[in-house]
């Protein structure tokens, strides 16, 4: 018997760095994941294939966040095929970095769709049949500039910081339920995103780092898990800085 068996979890942007991260510790552990991807899908079928060798139960399907619509679409399948939802990992995300005064209005909307908006739509979503069982897990993925602010970065971090806001809110909302809401902040993690730094960003960042070292996005995931596990029963609308002690 695995920890997770027997529970139904949705992950978005489940097909690179923290995201497939998550979908594969999830897996390991037992759970029925259902993943999405925005348009890779020869990638997304090569983890699944993967995990499925693995006597994994994972399913991806392309879904655009940022539309009401498909993700209405997601979240009835999901419940049409198993019944149930237990846990929703609200990991999408986008960045289109630039000094304000050169910022579009298409980059800040963009961001603040797939970050921000595509969180208000899932969590919509997922409420009626968590509710209707009494029980559920919300874990947005937010970011530690939703906490510290970032030059170059105020589209997605106003989406970071109105995450934890959001969860703060839901949590409130649907405690009464027994459905627990969460964020978890990452700060510097060895993925495709933070691959595009120069070396000097780099060293910046470690800089700040206590632990002088990026996290891994195993660790993200770990800390996923954690929220998932009945270890986490009495904790909700919290924020929890998987950071290497970046911004205590």
């Amino acid at each position: 018997m695995k920890r997770f068996d027997q529970k139904v979890c949705i992950v978005t942007g489940g097909s690179r760095g923290i995201g497939e991260a998550i979908v594969r510790r999830l897996v390991t552990e037992g759970a029925t994941v259902y993943a999405t991807y925005n348009s890779n899908k020869e990638r997304a079928e090569a983890i699944a294939q993967e995990l499925r060798g693995n006597g994994g139960v994972v399913t991806f399907m392309q879904v655009d966040v940022s539309d009401e619509n498909q993700v209405k679409g997601l979240i009835d399948a999901v419940v049409a095929e198993t019944k149930r939802i237990d846990v929703l990992v609200n990991n999408a995300g986008i960045t289109k970095d630039g000094l304000l005064m050169r910022m579009s209005e298409q980059d800040w909307d963009s961001v603040m769709d797939t970050n921000l908006k595509s969180v208000f739509f899932t969590t919509k979503s997922v409420m009626r049949q968590m509710m209707s069982q009494r029980s559920g897990r919300i874990i947005n993925i937010t970011s530690v500039v939703g906490i510290t602010g970032n030059a170059g970065q105020a589209n997605y971090t106003a989406s970071k910081a109105g995450l934890i806001g959001f969860t703060k809110s839901v949590a409130k909302e649907l405690a009464s339920r027994n459905i627990l809401v969460n964020c978890i902040a990452p700060g510097y993690i060895a993925t495709e995103m933070t691959d595009k730094l120069t070396e000097e960003q780099r060293n910046e960042f470690l800089k700040v780092i206590p632990l002088k070292r990026p996290a891994l996005p195993e660790e993200v995931a770990a800390s996923v898990a954690f929220f998932v596990s009945d270890d986490a029963s009495y904790i909700t609308g919290q924020t929890l800085c998987v950071d290497g002690g970046m911004v205590m």
